[in-house]
């Protein structure tokens, strides 16, 4: 099976199973992952649908800031 007849039997599959209503898509929270700006430690932010930019404080040092 070449690469192109697999990917039209995925979206004839996925056409299929969203007319029968048995698959639902939603979209959920962003996982953001950001750098402190002050001391340089990883931080996990987590992002609600339509926002770009959210406040954080960092896990190391407190400092207050927001993602790109």
């Amino acid at each position: 099976m070449s690469k192109q007849s697999m990917r039209e039997e995925a979206e004839r599959l996925i056409r299929e199973t969203m007319e029968k209503r048995n698959l639902v898509i939603k979209q959920g929270t962003t996982r953001i992952d950001a750098v402190c700006g002050k001391c340089g430690a990883p931080n996990r932010v987590q992002a609600e649908k339509g926002q770009s930019r959210v406040k954080f404080a960092c896990k190391e040092c407190g400092h207050k800031q927001e993602t790109l």
